[in-house]
């Protein structure tokens, strides 16, 4: 499965969640997880502008996996403790567009040229490599055993 695939696949989810809640409760909050995030959250903006409702700043795009997959990632190399270790990330939630901060990381350390690359890339081919290794599956069991672990 692709990130074609997912949008192909959610994309009419989050639609027609997004038209029963500008329909049903407008001022919602809406926070959209729903891959690929970059993707989903213009759609559902534009379901909202389209029932003249919109407001930025009840529409978020939640990306803390990519914090998640960076402080882990940090921190195996560094041999930090994980639960300790703090990577900012901007930007959005596909390949190029996860940018990892790791001139700010927590605690503070030091990266060569390299490591700096090859972790920068790490992150940001994480979410299509378990895209591939899910290989369509369901990510219900990933989200639990992740919260179940914590």
């Amino acid at each position: 499965m692709t990130r074609d695939d997912l949008f192909n696949t959610n994309a009419s989810i989050v639609r027609d969640l997004c038209e029963a809640a500008a329909q049903c409760c407008p001022k919602a909050q809406v926070a959209i997880i729903t891959n690929p995030v970059n993707s989903t959250v213009p759609i559902a903006s534009e379901i909202f502008k389209k029932q003249n409702v919109y407001d930025p700043r009840r529409i978020y795009g939640i990306t803390t996996l990519d914090i998640v997959r960076s402080a882990t990632f940090v921190a195996e190399l560094k041999g930090l403790d994980v639960g300790k270790t703090k990577v900012p990330v901007i930007g959005g939630h596909s390949g190029v567009t996860i940018i990892p901060v790791l001139s700010q990381v927590q605690p503070s350390c030091e990266f060569s040229d390299d490591e700096v690359k090859t972790l920068t890339e790490r992150i940001q081919n994480a979410g299509t490599e378990v895209v591939k290794a899910k290989a369509g599956g369901v990510s219900c069991f990933t989200a639990d055993n992740f919260l179940n672990q914590t």
